[in-house]
C-alpha cells in the first residue's frame, strides 16, 4: 500500500493527471451509461482543482509538505476508482 501511495504522489506535482484520470472516467462512463463511474470522474476532477488550488498556494499560504489530507483522500480515490472500473467492466442485466 505504501509504494501505491508513493506513486499516487506523482499527482502533487503534476495535477494535469489526476484531471486526465477524471475525464477519461466521464467519458467511459458516459459512453458505457455507467453512472458511477462518471461520479468517480468527477471527484477526480474536483481533487485535480484542488490539488492545482494548493499548488498554486490559494488553499495553502505557508508551508504545505505535511499533507495529511492525502492519507484520507488517496486511499478513497482508489477504492472509489477501483469501484468505477468494476462498474465499466460489468454487464448491464436486463429487467424484465
Amino acid at each position: 500500500m505504501d509504494q501505491i501511495l508513493t506513486t499516487m504522489a506523482v499527482l502533487i506535482e503534476y495535477p494535469w493527471l489526476a484531471a486526465a484520470i477524471g475525464l477519461m472516467l466521464v467519458s467511459i462512463g458516459q459512453w458505457r451509461g455507467r453512472g458511477t463511474a462518471m461520479g468517480v470522474g468527477f471527484v477526480w476532477l474536483l481533487y485535480a482543482c484542488y490539488e492545482t488550488a494548493m499548488q498554486q498556494g490559494w488553499l495553502c499560504s505557508g508551508e504545505c509538505n505535511i499533507r495529511v489530507d492525502l492519507l484520507l483522500l488517496y486511499p478513497l480515490l482508489l477504492v472509489a476508482t477501483l469501484i468505477a472500473i468494476v462498474s465499466l467492466l460489468r454487464t448491464k442485466t436486463l429487467r424484465h
